[in-house]
C-alpha cells in the first residue's frame, strides 16, 4: 500500500452492518479492516438481532475476497479489484497486538483498540491521510479527543445531502396557476380532462407530483412527461375535498392529495410522510378498509411495522403472533376506534370490520419470502427501517396488491439511521420518477390544536 495520494480508510463495525458491501465503495483508496471487527461481526453473526443478516453477509464478502491470499498479504493489503490498474487495497490490521496508548472507552476494549489501530497507521502511514469511518457520533467525538486527525461519517449511501432538500410530492404555484400559463393543449379522455403546457416552468418535476397553486380552485396530477413538455390530469380542488373514504373527507388540501393517491387504482405505491397526527395512519386505514369492504378490491389488509428489539421481546409475549404485535400496532387499532367511535357497539363493530376485511396483524420479520397477491398492505414507521428491510416488503407485493408506507422523519428511534439515510428517504428519491407510486408530504397537524402547537413549539 504505498501510493501517497491514496487514503487509508479504517471501517468501524457498524459500516458494515449498515452497509455489508461498503468495501468496495472505496475503489481507488486503500481500505484497512481492524481484527476487533470481525470478532464484533463474528459475536453479532450468530445473535437475535436484525443485523445478523449483514454481518454474515459481510463476513462473506471478505471472505471471498481474501480466501487466495497469504497472511502476509492479508496484512499488507490486496487489490480491492483485480481488473482494474489503480485499484485501492484492502488489508486486516492486527490491531490487538499493538501497544493499547488510548483508553477512550473505560467500557468498551473493542473500541478502544480501534482507536489504537487507527493512530497506529496515523504515525506509520504519515504524511498519508488515515481516516476512520464511523456512523457511531459518540465514537467520533471521542477519536477526535484521542487524536485522530480524519474521522468521517460512512456518506456512500446517501441520495441528499440534507432532508430539507427531500421531494414533497406537490408543487405549490405562487398566485393563481393559469396567470402563469402562455400556451396549453387541452384534452378530454373518460372523462377526465388533460392539459399539456412547456415543461420548464414545473422543473424539477416528476410523474404523478401534484400541483396546486395559492389563490384558486386548481389542483392537477402530472400524467406524463415528455423532455420539453408535461402533461397534467385536472383534478379540481373542490372535488378532492369532497372526496370521502369510509366517512372521512379531507380536512385540507394535503390530505385531498393523499386521499387522491390512496384511492386511485393506478397507484401501486403511496409513501406518506409528515409530522405526527397528520393523519397518515388513519387516511391509508379509511382508504383501505373503503376499498376492501365497500368496493371489494383487495381480499385482505395486512399492517406491519419495524418492532425494535423484536427478535427477543416478542417471543415472551402470550398469544398468537397477531396478539404479540398488538402492542407494536396500537396505533393502528386507535386508528381503526377513532374511525367507529360512533358507532352503537364500537368494540363489536371492531371485530367484525377485522374479520369483514381480513385485517392481519403481521412481523416485519417474517414478511421475507413470502408473495402478497390482492391485498392492501400497510407498513407503518418506515423511518426506522433502512433500506434494504423497505426492499425485502415492497419486493413481497404481487398481482393486485397495493402498499402504503408511512412514517416521520423526525421521529428515527434506531441508532444508525438519520434522516438523510433512512429508507424512507431513500424509498421517496428512488421511487420519484416510477409511474406506480405517488409520494405526498402531509403539511398541518389535525390531530388536535394541542398536538399541532407541541409539534410547532417543542
Amino acid at each position: 500500500m504505498g501510493d501517497t495520494d491514496r487514503k487509508f480508510f479504517v471501517l468501524d463495525t457498524n459500516i458494515l452492518l449498515h452497509e455489508p458491501l461498503a468495501i468496495y465503495s472505496f475503489q481507488e483508496h486503500d481500505v484497512v479492516i481492524p481484527m476487533t471487527v470481525l470478532e464484533e461481526l463474528d459475536r453479532i453473526k450468530d445473535s437475535k438481532r436484525d443485523v445478523a443478516r449483514d454481518a454474515r453477509v459481510a463476513i462473506r464478502a471478505l471472505e471471498a475476497m481474501f480466501k487466495d491470499a497469504t497472511p502476509d498479504e492479508i496484512s499488507e493489503g490486496i487489490p480491492i479489484n483485480k481488473d482494474k490498474e489503480n485499484t485501492g487495497h484492502i488489508a486486516i490490521l492486527a490491531d490487538f497486538e499493538l501497544q493499547e496508548t488510548v483508553k477512550a472507552f473505560a467500557d468498551k476494549a473493542g473500541d478502544n483498540r480501534i482507536l489504537n489501530g487507527v493512530l497506529y497507521l496515523q504515525n506509520k502511514r504519515a504524511p498519508r491521510e488515515v481516516i476512520l469511518v464511523t456512523k457511531d457520533i459518540n465514537m467520533r467525538l471521542r477519536a477526535k479527543g484521542a487524536g485522530v486527525r480524519f474521522v468521517e461519517d460512512y456518506r456512500t449511501d446517501q441520495l441528499i445531502d440534507d432532508v430539507q432538500y427531500l421531494t414533497k410530492g406537490f408543487q405549490q404555484i405562487e398566485g393563481e396557476f393559469w396567470s402563469n400559463v402562455d400556451d396549453v393543449q387541452s384534452k378530454n379522455l373518460a372523462g377526465s380532462t388533460y392539459h399539456t403546457l412547456a415543461r420548464d416552468p414545473f422543473e424539477p418535476t416528476y410523474l404523478n407530483q401534484y400541483i396546486i397553486d395559492e389563490e384558486s380552485d386548481f389542483a392537477g396530477r402530472v400524467e406524463a412527461i415528455t423532455p420539453d413538455k408535461i402533461t397534467i390530469k385536472d383534478l379540481s380542488r373542490e372535488r378532492m375535498m369532497h372526496r370521502r373514504a369510509w366517512d372521512i373527507t379531507p380536512k385540507n388540501i394535503y390530505q385531498g392529495m393523499a386521499l387522491d393517491a390512496l384511492l386511485d387504482p393506478d397507484i401501486d405505491l403511496v409513501i406518506l410522510t409528515g409530522a405526527a397526527g397528520s393523519g397518515k395512519t388513519l387516511l391509508a386505514m379509511a382508504a383501505a378498509l373503503e376499498q376492501s369492504i365497500e368496493k371489494g378490491l383487495f381480499d385482505k389488509i395486512i399492517v406491519t411495522r419495524n418492532t425494535p428489539d423484536i427478535g427477543e421481546s416478542i417471543g415472551f409475549l402470550p398469544g398468537s403472533e397477531e396478539e404479540k404485535m398488538l402492542p407494536w400496532l396500537a396505533a393502528v387499532t386507535d386508528t381503526l376506534e377513532a374511525l367507529h367511535k360512533h358507532d352503537h357497539c364500537t368494540e363489536g363493530s371492531l371485530k367484525y370490520i377485522c374479520d369483514k376485511a381480513n385485517i392481519q396483524f403481521k412481523s416485519i420479520n417474517f414478511m421475507r419470502g413470502r408473495s402478497i397477491q390482492n391485498a392492501f398492505v400497510l407498513l407503518d414507521e418506515c423511518q426506522n427501517l433502512t433500506a434494504s428491510q423497505i426492499k425485502t416488503i415492497i419486493t413481497r407485493c404481487g398481482e393486485g396488491t397495493k402498499i402504503v408506507c408511512s412514517g416521520n422523519l423526525a421521529q428515527i428511534d434506531s441508532h444508525y439511521l438519520t434522516p438523510v439515510t433512512s429508507g424512507l428517504t431513500y424509498m421517496v428519491e428512488r421511487f420519484k420518477n416510477f409511474e406506480g407510486s405517488a409520494n405526498i408530504h402531509l403539511n398541518g397537524v389535525v390531530r388536535s390544536r394541542l398536538a399541532e402547537f407541541a409539534e410547532e413549539n417543542l
